[in-house]
C-alpha cells in the first residue's frame, strides 16, 4: 500500500475546518462540501483496498469517472464485518471500535489510528459544543462501563471523550460488565449519585443507551424512587436495545424518565450514531437545551405541559455541516422527496481514513436537510437496495 501522506494531510486540513465552525470562519456550502468529498473519495479509492475493489464491482464505477458527490458509492455497514474496510496499515491500527450486540458473532470493525481518533474527537467535540453550549465543568454520569472495560466500544469512547472536555471531578462512570460479557448499572451507586446531586442542586448530564435507562427505570419503579433533578440536567440517550431489556416505545421512556427523574422532556435529547461512523447526529426539539442558571417548574402539571408539546413535535436528526445525509429508496437507490421513508446514506468526511460513504440499514423520513429515525429496516428491505455494494 502506498504512502498515506495524502489522506493524513486531509486529516489535518479537515480538522481546521472543523475546529473553525463554531466561529463562523469556513464555510461549508454544498459545493465546498462536495469538493472535499470528491478528494476524500479519490483517496479512499487509491488507499482503501476492500473499498476498491467494491467500487470496481460497480459498472457505472467502472464506466465514467465520479464528478457528483452524491453519487459516490456507499459501502453497507455489514460490509465492515466482513472486510478490513481501512486505509490504516496493520502497525498503524491503534484501535478498534467494534459494533454492538451481545447476539453478533461478527461485530462491525472500524479500525482507528492516533491521526483518526485527533479527527474523531474534533468532530465530536465541536459538534457536541456547537449543540449543547456547556459554559462551564460539570457531572456527567454516564451509564456504561468505563473505557477499560470496553475498549472497543465507540459508544464509550465518546462518552470518555465528552468527559474529559466537559466533565468535573465528580464525573462517573456506572457500569459494570456481567458474567455474560453484557454491560448492566451499579443501581446502588447509580441512586446515590443522583441523590447526590439533587442534594447539591447542580445540573447534570446523563449519558445512557435506551436499555440502560430501562433498567434504572426499572429498579426505580421497583423501589418507587423518584429525583427532582435540578433545573438544566440533560439526558441524551442512544437508544438501541439489542435484546438487553425490555423494548419501551420511546415516547414512553421519555416520559419515564420525565416522571421518574424529574427531567424536562425538553431537554431528553436522542443521539444517532453507528461505530462505522465518526460523527454523530441529535435530534432537535423546541427549546431543548437549559442553562443550568435558569430555573424551570418540576410540577406534574408543567411536566405534562412539556411531555405534550414534545410529543406533538417531530424529533428530526441532524449530523454536523461536515457530514451529508440522503433518504434513498430500498427500490431505486434514489433520494426520495421531503417526507418520504426510505433507507439513510450517510457521508461523513470525519471517516477520513475508512471509507465516508456509509448505507445504514436504519430507515427515515427526510425532513429537509435532516431525518426523522422510523427504525430498522427488514433483511428484505436491506437486501433489495440497488445501492448496496455486494
Amino acid at each position: 500500500m502506498q504512502s498515506i501522506a495524502g489522506l493524513l494531510e486531509f486529516g489535518g486540513h479537515l480538522r481546521g475546518l472543523i475546529a473553525a465552525t463554531p466561529t463562523g470562519r469556513t464555510s461549508w456550502s454544498d459545493e465546498n462540501f462536495g469538493d472535499l468529498a470528491l478528494k476524500l473519495f479519490a483517496l479512499q479509492y487509491e488507499h482503501n483496498e476492500a473499498y476498491r475493489r467494491l467500487c470496481e464491482s460497480r459498472n457505472e464505477v467502472q464506466s465514467r469517472k465520479i464528478e457528483d458527490s452524491r453519487e459516490i458509492p456507499a459501502v453497507p455497514a455489514s460490509a465492515f464485518k466482513d472486510l478490513e474496510m481501512t486505509c490504516l496499515m496493520e502497525a498503524d491500527r491503534t484501535r478498534v471500535f467494534h459494533s454492538s450486540g451481545t447476539t453478533e458473532h461478527r461485530p462491525s470493525r472500524h479500525f482507528h489510528s492516533a491521526e483518526s481518533l485527533l479527527v474523531y474527537e474534533e468532530s465530536l467535540l465541536a459538534w457536541f459544543s456547537r449543540q449543547f453550549q456547556i459554559e462551564q465543568r460539570i457531572p456527567i454520569v454516564c451509564l456504561t462501563p468505563p473505557r477499560e472495560l470496553s475498549p472497543h466500544s465507540s459508544l464509550v469512547y465518546m462518552f470518555e471523550s465528552l468527559r474529559r472536555k466537559f466533565g468535573s471531578e465528580r464525573s462517573l462512570f456506572l457500569g459494570r460488565i456481567d458474567d455474560d460479557g453484557g454491560w448492566e448499572l451499579k443501581m446502588e451507586a447509580a441512586v446515590e449519585a443522583l441523590q447526590r446531586c439533587v442534594v447539591m442542586e447542580q445540573s447534570i448530564l446523563i449519558l445512557g443507551t435506551a436499555f440502560s435507562y430501562v433498567h434504572l427505570l426499572d429498579y426505580l419503579i421497583g423501589r418507587n424512587i423518584s429525583f427532582k433533578l435540578p433545573a438544566g440536567t440533560l439526558a441524551i440517550e442512544t437508544g438501541g436495545y439489542k435484546g438487553r431489556s425490555r423494548a419501551v416505545p420511546k415516547q414512553e421512556l421519555h416520559q419515564l424518565i420525565c416522571e421518574r427523574m424529574g427531567i424536562s422532556q425538553t431537554n431528553i435529547i436522542c443521539e444517532y450514531g453507528m461505530s462505522e461512523l465518526s460523527s454523530q447526529a441529535y435530534d432537535r426539539v423546541p427549546q431543548q437545551f437549559c442553562s443550568s442558571r435558569r430555573k424551570e417548574a418540576h410540577s406534574p402539571s408543567s411536566q405534562k405541559d412539556q411531555s405534550l408539546l414534545t410529543s406533538a413535535a417531530t424529533r428530526v436528526f441532524h449530523f454536523p455541516p461536515w457530514t451529508r445525509v440522503q433518504v434513498v429508496s430500498p427500490e431505486t437507490g434514489r433520494e426520495v422527496i421531503d417526507g418520504e421513508t426510505g433507507l439513510i446514506r450517510v457521508f461523513d468526511l470525519a471517516n477520513v481514513f475508512s471509507v465516508m460513504a456509509i448505507q445504514t440499514e436504519d430507515l427515515g423520513i427526510r425532513r429537509g436537510d435532516g431525518f426523522e429515525l422510523v427504525g430498522r429496516a427488514t433483511l428484505a428491505e436491506v437486501r433489495g437496495c440497488s445501492l448496496m455494494v455486494v
